[in-house]
């Protein structure tokens, strides 16, 4: 256990990444904050000393995977041009369904105080599903520009319809259900660039 009064590099994510590992391994209601700085080996206390309570310590939970998604997606406008535009938008889209368990999404949405805390965060400017949406756009303009892309492709809709189904199945997949998620991720893609991608040159 870390010693007490010496400071701890990195306290919020290594209560967050404990919080998530207790979430993963015994569900959401063994999650409380004696839980939580156990598993990250820190002082009883530590939790309460930097967070109001645990309703504020799980929307920050959520606020900062948000945040940690949001600057992934900007990553997209350093891969125009390469590897294939679905494969792009599909592993960035995948990582998005990693950046929180279904579980801990299930656990902020069932705890009014944390939900509200989140809320308020988002809108006060927190980066989250608009951000990222906004990447995804300016990525698909960006391979419009290059000419892999029509046209004539609505990239604004591609974009929204993308994110919109990365947000629906974050807060609706059960544990486990990755798998179906990939799919479903890979099949949307497909069927959103049927028509927007040009062929490739002869």
């Amino acid at each position: 256990m870390s010693p007490r009064g010496v400071a701890i590099p990195d306290l919020r994510e290594r209560l967050f990444a404990a919080a998530e590992r207790v979430v993963a391994r015994d569900g959401a209601a063994a999650l409380t904050s004696r839980a939580v700085t156990a598993e990250a080996d820190c002082g009883k206390g530590v939790l309460h000393t930097h967070f109001a309570g645990l309703d504020e310590f799980v929307a920050e939970l959520v606020l900062d995977r948000f945040a940690r998604s949001a600057r992934q997606a900007e990553g997209l406008g350093a891969r125009v041009g390469q590897g294939t535009v679905a494969g792009n938008l599909q592993e960035v889209a995948l990582t998005l369904l990693d950046s929180l368990p279904p579980a801990v999404v299930g656990l902020a949405m069932t705890r009014p105080a944390a939900a509200l805390h989140a809320r308020e965060g988002l809108q006060s400017g927190a980066p989250a599903f608009d951000a990222i949406q906004g990447s995804f756009t300016a990525y698909l303009q960006a391979e419009q520009h290059s000419g892999r892309i029509a046209p004539g492709a609505d990239t604004a809709t591609i974009a929204l319809a993308l994110v919109g189904t990365v947000h629906h199945l974050l807060m609706t997949r059960l544990p486990g259900g990755s798998e179906d998620a990939k799919g479903t991720t890979e099949r949307l893609v497909s069927v959103l660039l049927g028509a927007a991608q040009q062929p490739p040159a002869a």
